[in-house]
Parts: C-alpha cells; sequence; structure tokens
C-alpha cells in the first residue's frame, strides 16, 4: 500500500470515529455547560472548603477557594471537602561531611468531598507533590526555597484536587 493510500485510509478510520462519538452524551467539556444548564464553575463554587491546619493548609486552602470562586462570593453550600494532609522532606545530594545540598518538600493529601443535605460521602481521593529546593549557607536563603518549594507544592496539590473534584461533579454516577 502506497503512503498516500495509507494517508486516505488512516483519515477515514479518524473521521468514521469522530462521528461515531458525536453522537455520545456522555463526552462533553469539561468546564462546559451541561444539557440541564448548569455550569461547572456554579457547581464548583458551591463547595466549602473546610481549614486545614498549617501554613502549608492555609495556602492549600486559598488557592482551592480562589480557583473554585475566583475571588467573589460564594453560593449556597452544597458540598464540603474535606483535607488532610502529611508533609515531609527528604534529603538530596548528601555530601561526606553529611550536609544535604538540596531537599524535596512532599505534601501527601488525602480529600474527602461530602453532600451537605444528606452527609453522604461522595467522593474520596489522594494527590501527591514533590518540590525540590536547594540548600544554601545563608539561613534566610533555606527558609525562602523551602517556603518557595511549599508554595509550589500546595499550587500543585489544589490543582490535582480541583481537577479530581470536577471531575466527579461533571459526571456524577456511582462508580464501583
Amino acid at each position: 500500500m502506497s503512503w498516500r493510500r495509507q494517508s486516505l485510509a488512516c483519515a477515514a478510520v479518524i473521521c468514521a470515529l469522530g462521528v461515531s462519538l458525536a453522537g455520545c452524551g456522555g463526552i462533553r467539556p469539561l468546564y462546559g455547560t451541561a444539557a440541564d444548564g448548569s455550569s461547572m464553575k456554579e457547581a464548583m463554587a458551591a463547595v466549602d472548603i473546610e481549614p486545614i491546619p498549617g501554613r502549608v493548609g492555609q495556602k492549600l486552602r486559598n488557592e482551592l477557594i480562589f480557583t473554585t470562586t475566583g475571588g467573589g462570593a460564594e453560593p449556597p453550600t452544597r458540598y464540603r471537602l474535606d483535607i488532610v494532609i502529611k508533609e515531609s522532606v527528604a534529603n538530596q545530594l548528601v555530601l561526606v561531611t553529611g550536609d544535604a545540598t538540596a531537599q524535596v518538600y512532599q505534601i501527601n493529601a488525602t480529600f474527602t468531598l461530602v453532600n451537605v443535605a444528606d452527609g453522604k460521602v461522595l467522593v474520596q481521593g489522594k494527590a501527591i507533590s514533590r518540590a525540590p529546593y536547594d540548600r544554601y549557607e545563608q539561613i534566610f536563603a533555606n527558609v525562602r526555597a523551602r517556603y518557595d518549594a511549599e508554595n509550589r507544592a500546595a499550587r500543585t496539590i489544589a490543582d490535582n484536587i480541583r481537577s479530581q473534584i470536577a471531575a466527579y461533579l461533571a459526571n456524577p454516577t456511582p462508580r464501583v
């Protein structure tokens, strides 16, 4: 088969798949409007994020609140999001003297989305983020590098949790 015929055959298969999937009612953009007129933005804004202890927990919560409400007024709460985080630091590039020249900050988060009306757990999940940073001679530089790594990890966890919650709310069918 010539190259041109292979290309045409491939294009025909892609078009056939596109036409067959076009009629599928279950596929739609994640942040688009549903058939009933509701939007993902409204559903995500109705999630109340419970306080999370610690500086990183506060940063994570603030990131989630801002990305779900846009910083505006929150509509009536339909869901409650409980998040528990566990932080750890691993030394990297350890010298013969025992000093680490780099570290990796890690957050392990577990979350639960609860329907406020009946207290039923809708979805549970996990998210993990790692953020490396260098160690320096100056104490302030080490503190600042650690804070930056914590902030990066918190943003990554917030994006991950937000995506998992949005995926559930876009198609809240029971999962096995």
